[in-house]
């Protein structure tokens, strides 16, 4: 991923409803959800909610696919993976820094 895709995602989460939407999404999973259910589990008009979709579909972390008559909406997860890697990629100087390592590191420096 490249820094102007990363902004490009980024943007699209900066955004408080736009959030709320994508992790809902992600607790859908890979099953999605239709604009219906996502408007009545987060109690916003679908007009509201078909613009921020629209938003996150732009910038790449939710997908859309048609079945039926319904429209499912998707996390990008592999999208996601990317931006969080990206974000990571050098995090701590290349040295693990998981909660565990930090914490022993802090027990090993400490006064």
């Amino acid at each position: 991923m490249d820094e102007k895709t990363a902004v490009q995602a980024l943007t699209g989460l900066a955004q408080g409803l736009r959030l709320r939407i994508f992790r809902a999404l992600i607790g859908a999973g890979p099953e999605g959800m239709t604009p219906g259910a996502l408007a009545a589990m987060l109690d916003v008009p679908g007009s509201t909610l078909s613009f921020h979709l629209k938003e996150l579909t732009h910038a790449g972390l939710v997908t859309q696919e048609r079945d039926s008559r319904n429209l499912i909406y998707r996390p990008a997860i592999a999208r996601m993976n990317e931006l969080l890697a990206y974000l990571t990629q050098h995090c701590c100087q290349g040295v693990d820094c998981s909660p565990t390592t930090t914490v022993k590191l802090r027990r090993r420096t400490s006064c």
